[in-house]
């Protein structure tokens, strides 16, 4: 049987040095194929454009614009390709505006190479990848994107628990999905199949009225918050 074909990637970093390091760190990955690199937005919008890849690995901090901003050009110039920020910015800012702006995922540079190779499959299976680190900021970011009041503001229209339309199942999987585990991660921690997990979260989704992982693991974390 053949095997499946490579995810194809383009780096996108201003720092020359960084870049082909972490390039060469990706060709140890069979898995992984750099298709293509750049050093600046402009760069990276001609580069996607033409190559059309899996994913496009952004650095933030960019010559002339941030890659936050770059982010709907990306998108447009490259509707199917997938983007994971990979970034030294722990600004809660920084994370909005990437979510918002349409990146599927943010990762620090300061990651494991092992870790970074599973956050981009990860990423191109289409779950959404946000460094263990700046979990708790999630929920800053989140009320950031969407205007969302503060939990002592929103303390009076509280009622009924939103987590009560849940299974104990699903409200276990939920906190898992907080911790920033993987499908296969809450799988073999459940002694569950991949496939069960994958329905789990599209129901949890549904009933919270939620869009994405990363939307699910800020209501679990902002939830927590509230009860603490």
């Amino acid at each position: 049987m053949n095997a499946p074909a490579p995810i194809r990637l383009l780096v996108v970093d201003d720092h020359t040095l960084f870049r082909r390091g972490l390039i060469a760190l990706l060709a140890q990955y069979a898995d992984l194929q750099v298709v293509g690199e750049a050093a600046d937005a402009g760069e990276a919008l001609r580069r996607a454009q033409a190559l059309q890849p899996d994913l496009v690995l952004l650095d933030n901090h960019l010559p002339g614009a941030r890659g936050v901003d770059a982010l709907p050009d990306l998108r447009q110039a490259a509707p199917a390709t997938r983007v994971l920020m990979l970034t030294v910015s722990e600004d809660e800012q920084d994370l909005a505006d990437a979510l918002r702006n349409g990146a599927q995922g943010y990762v620090l540079k300061t990651v494991d190479g092992e870790v970074l190779a599973q956050a981009i499959r990860r990423t191109v299976r289409g779950e959404s990848v946000v460094s263990p680190e700046l979990t708790g900021k999630l929920v800053t970011a989140f009320r950031a994107m969407s205007g969302s009041p503060s939990p002592a503001a929103a303390e009076p229209a509280a009622a009924a628990d939103p987590l009560a339309v849940l299974s104990p199942r699903e409200q276990e999987i939920l906190r898992c999905i907080a911790r920033g585990a993987s499908n296969k991660e809450i799988a073999r921690g459940l002694d569950i199949a991949e496939t069960t997990v994958k329905i789990h979260v599209q129901h949890i989704l549904r009933k919270l009225n939620l869009n994405s992982r990363v939307q699910a693991a800020v209501f679990a974390t902002q939830r927590r918050e509230q009860a603490a």
